[in-house]
């Protein structure tokens, strides 16, 4: 796999191709980042864009995480010591996850969010964006929630977090479009460049294909969860053998091997016993998905064998929660 392929891989959107490529055709020592509220237990939406990281690792590039104190303190996530004591657990699951520590830099919002120079530079966004444009960046991040002016702050903030932290890429889920495309139109008129950014899916909701994953509604992993929660939560999965036709649906089962464990497993064994046709091996998740379509994967095989392998890629981050907790 190139070194394109690599840093785009499993991306839903990349806002510019031309950037991207510039950047893929030197990598090294360049900076990218996603921004984590620390608000609770690592789950897989945190951890789909922690794949991503892993990627960008792997093709030469430095990682910021940005643990966002402020910005969770402005999304009424607690006090601050009660978020900083979440992000440090949260530290420590990335790095249990498979993050490489001497590439990846955690850094709190409070380091340099509150200095004088952000703060101006906040103002005159604050001046030069209208109340409209800055809710509507919010708001599939604010979710249903009545609009507060921290909610409208919050992505003007992620606008200057680009340039304080000095990156070459931006990195975060779907629902970040809006406050990466703010910050291509705004950081010019502060007088700094804009950056590229890559976005990742949304993985559907679990039990019914539709929307997106939540941990706040609906049933979602973490790495809180023992392996019996995990696979009671795999097997109600909802997983059709077939296509939705009308396009409405997906299987969030096929989700899950798309964007969590084929990225990180050279090869999957879906293990069968011989009278069923014995095991199978897939290098690449197209095959697995036609498998299944054809029926040549029976949808019961594949979410043990996803179970299995969601098991492997967390017990690492529960084993840390429970060593912080004890």
């Amino acid at each position: 796999m190139d070194t394109y392929d690599l840093i785009t891989r499993n991306a839903e959107e990349v806002v510019t191709e031309e950037e991207l490529e510039e950047l893929a055709d030197d990598p090294d020592g360049k900076r990218a980042y996603v921004g984590y509220e620390p608000s609770g237990v690592l789950h897989l939406g945190h951890l789909l864009t922690a794949n991503k990281l892993i990627d960008l690792q792997e093709a030469g590039m430095e990682v910021v995480v940005l643990l966002a104190d402020v910005h969770a303190h402005l999304n009424d996530k607690g006090t601050f010591e009660e978020i900083r004591e979440t992000a440090e657990q949260m530290k420590a699951q990335f790095i249990a996850y498979g993050l490489e520590e001497d590439q990846t830099e955690f850094v709190y919002g409070s380091e340099f969010q509150l200095d004088e120079e952000y703060v101006l530079d906040l103002h005159e966004l604050e001046v030069s964006t209208t109340l409209n444009r800055a809710q509507r960046a919010m708001a599939e991040i604010q979710g249903g929630e009545t609009a507060k002016v921290s909610h409208v702050v919050y992505p003007l903030m992620q606008t200057l977090d680009i340039e304080y932290l000095d990156l070459d890429l931006a990195v975060g889920g779907l629902d970040q479009r809006k406050v990466h495309m703010l910050a291509r139109e705004e950081l010019p008129e502060l007088g700094y460049d804009v950056r590229p950014a890559l976005h990742t899916p949304i993985v559907a909701d679990l039990t019914s294909g539709e929307g997106k994953m939540s941990s706040s509604e609906g049933v979602t992993i973490s790495m809180e969860d023992s392996t019996e929660d995990l696979e009671e939560k795999v097997n109600s999965a909802f997983c059709p053998p077939t296509r939705d036709p009308e396009g409405d649906l997906e299987n969030p089962v096929l989700e899950l091997f798309e964007y969590h464990v084929f990225p990180r497993f050279d090869e999957i064994v879906v293990e069968r016993p011989e009278k069923y046709g014995g095991d199978l091996t897939y290098e690449a998740y197209e095959s697995l998905a036609e498998d299944l379509e054809s029926g040549e994967l029976h949808p019961a095989d594949a979410k043990s064998t996803l179970a299995s392998y969601l098991d492997e890629l967390i017990a690492p981050g529960r084993e840390k929660l429970r060593e912080l907790r004890s």
